[in-house]
C-alpha cells in the first residue's frame, strides 16, 4: 500500500504503543524498587513519566545534566524564524511535581553494573534495581571539524542559534552546503527537511543563493519523491555518495570522497554513535556503535538489569522522537512486570510517525508500524502500515503542530 488514508494515518499517530500496562503492578515489596533513568529526552522523560503513571509503588530518579530540553523536532523552523527556541523548550517540573519523579541535574560518570549503582559527577551514588539509559546520540570525530565555526545543529539549542545566525549573515547569492551522514542517523527525513526549509527561506531572503546537499547515502533515504521534487523546485544541488572525509572549519570547506565543496555557510552533520555512556559501559555490542537489546523489554543483551531506549538502541527501528516515546512505554511496562516477577508483554508494537515542513506553509508526513516477530526475536516493519503523504500541503502543515503538541504533552506534561 503506497499511502494511508487520513483516518488510518491519524490512527497511526496515537502515542501509546501496544503494551498491556496496568497501574499498581508492584504491591507487596517491603523495600520500594528504585529505577534510575539516564537521559531526559523523548525516550527517557517518557519512561520516567509512565513508570510512575502506571505504578506509585516504585521510586524513579531521572538523571539529566540540563535543566532545559530543546526539542530537535521543529528545530528546523527556528532557522527560518517560524519558531523560537523558547517554543520548543521543556523543563522537568511537571514530571517532578505531578508524578513524584526525583530529577537530578548532573552527569553520569560511570555505571557499576555488578553492584547496580550509578556514579554521578557531583559525587552522588545512586543504587538501582533497574536502570534505563536513554542518552541519545554522540557524534563521531571528523578531522578538522570545529563545531563553534561549523555547526551541526542536530542537537537543538545553542547550535541551532549559531546556524540561524550564520544563515542570517550569509550574503545574497551565497552558498549553503550541508552534509548528511550514512545511515543510521537520528531522524531519517530530518536533513532533507532542513535543506528544503533553508532553500525556501533563502529564495525569499537571500536571492540567488544556492543549496548543496552532500549525502553519504546512495540516494534520498526516505520520501524520495517528495524531497526530490522539492529539491528540483528549489534548485538544490543534490550529491549522493559524498562521504565526508574532513573539514576545513576556517575556510568552510567540506572534503568528501567526491571532492571539495566550499560554502558561505557550512552545516556538517557528523556520523553518529550511541551516547558515550553506552560505549563506556560495554553496552555497544551492535557494530561497536549501538546497544543490542531484547525488544520485548529493551534490556541490554550485554549487561543484565540495564535497558536502553531511544536513539542509542540497536534494534533497527528508526532513531526519532516519536518512536523513542513508543519504545519508552514498552520498556516502562516491561520493567514494572519484571520487578513484579512477571514476564514482559509478548507482542509489543511501536509506530514511527512524523511530519516534515517542506516550505514555510506546507509539510509532508511519513508513518510506519513495527511489530515484534517471535521467530526472529526482532521488531519488523509491518509492510502494509507504511505510508507517506502524496504531496506536501498546507493542511499537513497545520496538522504538524497538532502532532507535535500531542507528543510534547505525552512526554513532558
Amino acid at each position: 500500500m503506497n499511502n494511508l488514508n487520513r483516518r488510518q494515518f491519524l490512527k497511526s499517530l496515537g502515542l501509546a504503543s501496544t503494551v498491556a500496562a496496568f497501574p499498581g503492578i508492584i504491591t507487596a515489596a517491603t523495600t520500594r524498587p528504585h529505577i534510575v533513568v539516564i537521559g531526559g529526552g523523548f525516550a527517557g522523560a517518557t519512561a520516567a513519566k509512565y513508570l510512575r503513571h502506571w505504578s506509585t509503588a516504585v521510586d524513579v530518579t531521572l538523571v539529566e545534566p540540563n535543566a532545559t530540553y530543546y526539542s530537535p523536532i521543529l528545530s528546523n523552523l527556528v532557522l527560518n524564524n517560524q519558531r523560537s527556541l523558547g517554543q520548543i523548550s521543556f523543563n522537568y517540573n511537571t514530571l517532578a511535581q505531578k508524578y513524584g519523579i526525583r530529577v537530578v541535574n548532573d552527569w553520569v560518570d560511570s555505571i557499576d553494573a555488578p553492584n547496580q549503582s550509578v556514579q554521578l559527577r557531583g559525587g552522588t551514588t545512586l543504587n538501582y534495581d533497574r536502570l534505563i539509559i536513554a542518552p541519545g546520540i554522540q557524534f563521531m570525530d571528523v578531522p578538522g571539524l570545529d563545531s563553534t565555526k561549523v555547526p551541526h545543529a542536530w542537537q537543538a539549542g545553542p547550535q541551532t542559534t549559531l546556524l540561524q545566525q550564520q544563515l542570517a549573515a550569509m550574503p545574497a547569492g551565497g552558498t549553503f552546503v550541508m552534509t548528511i551522514p550514512g545511515t543510521p542517523y537520528r531522524c531519517p527525513p530530518g536533513p532533507y527537511e532542513r535543506a528544503c526549509v533553508v532553500a525556501d527561506w533563502l529564495r525569499t531572503n537571500k536571492p540567488g543563493s544556492k543549496v548543496v546537499v552532500l549525502d553519504a547515502n546512495p540516494a534520498i533515504v526516505v520520501e524520495a519523491a517528495t524531497f526530490g521534487n522539492a529539491f528540483a523546485s528549489y534548485g538544490v544541488q543534490y550529491v549522493p555518495n559524498a562521504t565526508l572525509q574532513g573539514v576545513d572549519s576556517d575556510q568552510r570547506i567540506a572534503h568528501t570522497s567526491l571532492g571539495d565543496f566550499k560554502g558561505d555557510v557550512l552545516n556538517v552533520i557528523p556520523p553518529h554513535s550511541a551516547g558515550s555512556i553506552i560505549l563506556q559501559s560495554g553496552l555497544a555490542n551492535v557494530g561497536g556503535r549501538w546497544a543490542g537489546v531484547n525488544p520485548l523489554s529493551y534490556e541490554s543483551t550485554a549487561v543484565a538489569n540495564i535497558h536502553v531506549i531511544g536513539d542509542s538502541q540497536g534494534t533497527g527501528q528508526p532513531k526519532a522522537g516519536h518512536i523513542a516515546n513508543a519504545e519508552a512505554k514498552v520498556c516502562a511496562d516491561a520493567v514494572l512486570r519484571l520487578l513484579s516477577g512477571a514476564q514482559p508483554y509478548a507482542a509489543p508494537v511501536t509506530n514511527s510517525a512524523c511530519y516534515s515542513p517542506i516550505s514555510a506553509s506546507t509539510a509532508s508526513w511519513l508513518t510506519a508500524v513495527y511489530a515484534y516477530d517471535q521467530v526472529s526475536g526482532t521488531m519488523k516493519l509491518v509492510p502494509e502500515s507504511f505510508g507517506a503523504a502524496a504531496t506536501p500541503t498546507s493542511n499537513n502543515y497545520r496538522r504538524m503542530f497538532d502532532w507535535t503538541a500531542n507528543l510534547f504533552n505525552d512526554t513532558f506534561a
